[in-house]
């Protein structure tokens, strides 16, 4: 897994991508008292519920490959 140039700042921009994403669909209302590890997990999980993002298997799931993922899919948004 290569990391990404600036990925940090990819992985705030899929969490502000993803709220956005989440409330317009009016599936979810994120809390200020929501953890970052919270939202990019259920942005993910809704993400690749609607087929937007390909799902990693089951077995490689975990914060670091969810925060790679979803930083590559922000990359990729006009």
């Amino acid at each position: 897994m290569k990391k990404l140039k600036n990925e940090k700042e990819w992985v705030k921009k899929a969490i502000a991508l993803g709220m956005e994403y989440g409330e317009k669909r009016g599936v979810v209302e994120f809390e200020p008292t929501d953890s970052a590890a919270l939202k990019l997990e259920y942005i993910y999980r809704l993400l690749v519920h609607d087929k937007v993002i390909q799902p990693l298997p089951e077995d490689q799931v975990s914060q670091q490959s969810i925060q790679h993922k979803l930083a590559i899919w922000a990359s990729k948004q006009p």
